[in-house]
This record gives C-alpha cells, structure tokens and sequence, in this order.
C-alpha cells in the first residue's frame, strides 16, 4: 500500500471565493486554494485541514540579504535570550510554556492569485533570522511574521531555500531582541524518544498549537509529489513521529523532553490515508527534518553560497504557464520560471505538464513576463534553458535555482507550426521559490 502525506502550512487564505478544496475536491465555502496539489474527493478536515502538497511514503525509507551573524548564532548557545532548557525530563505544557516565545507564524501572500498561506518558523537569531519549510515561502510575493515571543508582526524577506530539502531561511524586517530557540543536538534522537511538535496549525495564529508523541522512526525517506503532474521530489533523513502534526504546523519545532529543538515539522500523513511501514504495518506518521541538517543548509544560506539546490537572495522569473491536466485548466503563474497549478511558487517543477522527452509543452506565458516577451505562447513546446536541454518542469527549475532577476539566459523551443527558435532574455523579480 501508499501513503498520502501532505505539508502542514494551512494552505491558502478563506477571504477568497470558494475554490479548490482540501486534498482537491470541489472547494469549500470561503475558497481553500492549493499550488497544484492532489485532486481527490476532499476528507473531514482535522482542526483546519486544507489543501497541500502530496507526500507519498516510500515503504522502507522513507530574498535579501541576511542581517550578519548567523553563523556564530546558530550554535548550541546562541548569544541572545534563549528559550530555557531543562535537565530534568519537562511535562508537554512546560516544553510548551518554554518553546512557544522562540516561534513565528508566517502569512504568505500572492498577491497575483489573491492567495495566503500560513506556516510557523523558528527564530535563529535575535534580529530575526528565521527557519521554515521551503513550501511555507514557496511562490509568495510578500511575507508576514507574528513573533509569538513579543506579538509583533513584521514584514520579512526571503534570504534563500533549497527546495529539495525544504528548507529556507528568512529575514524579519528592523527585529530586534528576539527569543531564540534552543537548539538540541538530532544525532542523539533515538526511537521511542517522547516529544512535542508546536506550531501553527490550521493557520490559526496566537498560542502555537501542542501535539504529544514519541519518534516512531529515523533516517525515513518520503516522496513529495503533486498527483496531478507526477513531478517529486524525495526527502530523506527525516524524524518520524506519531505526534499529531496539522496543516499550518510545517515549520514549526520538533522538540525533545527537555525542551530542545531536535527537528522542524514537515509532513503529515492525510486523514483517512494508510502507510507501509517497514514491519508492513499500515499507520499514519508525520515527518520533521533533523535540526542538525535544516542548521547546515540555513548556515549554506546564511553565507551565501548557492549551489545546484540552495538559491541565494530573490527568485529569477522567466513567465512560462504549465498545466498538469490535458484540459488546460488551473494553469499556474510562471513563479520561478515555470509555473505551478493554481497559484504558488514553482518548487521542484510541481505543477507541470513535464514528461514527454522532447521537451516542455506550455499552456501560455504571462502578459509582459520573459517568456511572453521572447514570443512564446501556449501549445509551444520548451527543449533547452540556458543551453541545457529540458524534458520536465523539473528540469527547468534545476536550470534556474542558480539565477537572479536581471540574469541573461538562452531559451530554446519549438513552436505550433514545427518551427524551432532560440532566443536570449532578461529574467525578471519573481516571488520566493
């Protein structure tokens, strides 16, 4: 059997008209949308359930620049007011009380679908650097952040992410003295370990939500897919725990006994789903990434030094609408250079029509976006990005983590009539991911 997993931000705002539904579906009153995520008969919400990203369990495995100090403040004692650990085993409303002042909850916003989202982040720094899941930011063209610590809201930008890992790493505007976590040591995380997930859930905001378990698992590996496109992504190493992870809690903190953060919710499995597990027993699981890695890659971040999956800084725009479904509909917005069904972002090419080996086949380009400007419009098929051929979204977003807006780029395709063309553009500012 497979499980269905999907990412705990509360996706999309309820100020919208009615729209895609958790899970897919028809929608519900007040309008849940979802960045091109599962279509499939939506099932009785948990708390506030909504639509995201799909996670299927593999059975055996399972924008600006960062105000300085980030990596002498992410060690073990990092030089602010810092959440209170203990030696002594703590009960759930104690980790609670002590963890709370150290988490934010993020609203993101495209402003181009009319689109919010909601996650929770954990304070690394004093002046606000932050830590999240890449789907939390994904696509977002602006982002506010209530400190749980002090009740203040700022507005925030994005420093950089790696969306392979889920990871991303953001820059609360003009903080200052803010709550840190404490941050435990994820090498040391044994199974049957007790602990507590807090964050955001349902995107409810105010006192993060509490959920008790013990870690099931360790070293799992899921794959993150969007149904409708067959695009993945795989994230491995990842904490596995019965506590009951919700949409809106993705970011927040996986915290041990003693009131260290050892991970950073993740995924959860969808309500009414069922997993193979290794022993063959069918459960629902959640997922967080272990603070020690989500650290390696925010310091990667932090010293702004990209790679083929950590982009730095603001998201490079090329203006490309893909879609997921053969009658064209739900096309997404171009972020990030492809597009993505429904609204946010373009992580990891979900969102595409991707698969046919001779390249990218488009359902438009957005008026005034590179693409548009290039020439391309919708039926034309995409074969090469900056030199590289390109037979999936994915591809093209392999192409473009290491580009910025105002970058020069080839791209190459062949339009309706059979005609190839090549041509050279400026990418344009994009929203995150």
């Amino acid at each position: 059997m497979s499980q269905t997993y999907e990412p705990n931000d509360a996706e999309r705002g309820q100020d919208y008209p009615a729209g895609p539904g958790l899970d897919g579906g028809t929608g519900y009153p007040g309008g849940y949308y979802g960045p091109g995520f599962a279509s499939e008969p939506p099932s009785p919400p948990r708390r506030n359930h909504k639509r995201g990203l799909v996670i299927t369990g593999a059975a055996a495995l399972v924008a600006g620049a960062a105000a300085g100090g980030l990596i002498g403040a992410l060690g073990r004692t990092p030089a602010a007011t810092t959440t209170a650990t203990s030696s002594t085993v703590l009960s759930t409303s104690q980790i609670a009380s002590r963890v709370d002042p150290a988490l934010v909850d993020i609203v993101a916003t495209d402003g181009d679908q009319q689109a919010t989202s909601a996650g929770t982040g954990i304070v690394l720094t004093a002046n606000g650097l932050v830590l999240t899941n890449n789907h939390v930011i994904n696509g977002a063209t602006s982002l506010k952040v209530t400190d749980v610590g002090n009740g203040t809201t700022y507005t925030a930008t994005v420093v950089g992410y790696d969306a392979s890992h889920d990871v991303a790493v953001i820059q609360l505007q003009d903080a200052s003295g803010l709550t840190v976590a404490s941050l435990g040591d994820s090498s040391t995380v044994k199974a049957a370990d007790n602990v507590v997930a807090l964050g955001n859930a349902g995107g409810e905001g105010g006192t993060p939500s509490v959920a008790a378990g013990s870690v099931t698992a360790l070293n799992q590996s899921i794959t993150a897919s969007d149904e409708l496109s067959g695009a993945s992504e795989q994230l491995t190493g990842l904490i596995e725990t019965n506590a009951d992870i919700q949409p809106g809690d993705s970011g927040g903190s996986l915290v041990n006994a003693y009131g260290q953060v050892i991970g950073m919710d993740t995924a959860a499995s969808s309500s009414g789903s069922q997993f193979q597990s290794q022993s063959g027993q069918s459960a629902e699981q959640a997922y967080a990434i272990p603070i020690d890695d989500a650290l390696s890659i925010a310091r990667q971040i932090e010293a702004g030094d990209a790679s083929s999956t950590v982009h730095i800084g603001t998201t490079a725009f090329l203006g490309i609408e893909t879609s997921s479904s053969s009658s064209g509909s739900d096309a997404g917005n171009g972020f990030g250079g492809f597009g993505s069904q429904g609204g946010f972002g373009s992580q990891g090419g979900f969102g595409s029509q991707g698969g046919a080996s001779s390249g990218v086949t488009i359902s438009g380009a957005l008026s005034g976006s590179p693409a548009a400007n290039a020439g391309l419009t919708a039926g034309d098929t995409v074969t090469a990005v900056g030199g590289q051929s390109v037979s999936t979204a994915q591809d093209i977003a392999n192409v473009l983590v290491k580009y910025h807006p105002g970058d020069s780029i080839s791209i190459s395709w062949v339009d309706q009539s059979g005609q190839s063309n090549t041509t050279t553009v400026t990418l344009a500012n994009g929203p995150a991911a």
